[in-house]
């Protein structure tokens, strides 16, 4: 599980929120292992030759090696800012998403969009902050100070 998360309790997600699982692909295993496990903290679980499995805050994530693999990135304006697509990421508590961007920080990951707050003062305020990993997957954290603005409109 990711260094900063809030731990799920064993067994959660059966019965109360489901937890996802992501299949993505890398063109370097040993670079997503630093990546995922180093920097991020997610623990790894099984692997082999060509997947490794990382716990994302109690989600279950797949690093698969494709040789050649290439990231068809394209964008799209939101509030200001070049939002990359695809992407994939959490919802973080407030606590969790500032100790994850300092955390980022710290690490000299480079940002492509930096930790700011996104629709400031309108519904759906958030935190919100953009890297890549080292194949280029665009990741999104974001944390809202009111949950009941998460799909507000």
């Amino acid at each position: 599980m990711c260094a900063t998360s809030s731990r799920v309790p064993e067994g959660a997600g059966v019965g109360d929120r489901p937890r996802f699982h992501l299949a993505f692909p890398v063109d370097d295993l040993a670079a997503a292992r630093r990546f995922y496990g180093e920097v991020l903290g997610c623990s790894e679980g099984r692997s082999a030759d060509h997947w490794v499995d990382f716990d994302l805050f109690g989600h279950q994530i797949v690093a698969h090696l494709v040789e050649g693999a290439t990231v068809n990135r394209a964008s799209n304006p939101v509030d200001g800012d070049d939002v990359p697509v695809p992407h994939f990421g959490l919802l973080l508590t407030p606590p969790d998403w500032r100790a994850l961007a300092d955390r980022l920080v710290a690490a000299d990951v480079e940002f492509v969009i930096e930790p700011h707050t996104r629709f400031a003062g309108e519904p759906g305020e958030q935190s919100t902050m953009f890297v890549l990993d080292p194949a280029g997957n665009a990741l999104e954290f974001k944390a809202f100070a009111d949950e009941s603005m998460i799909f507000a409109r």
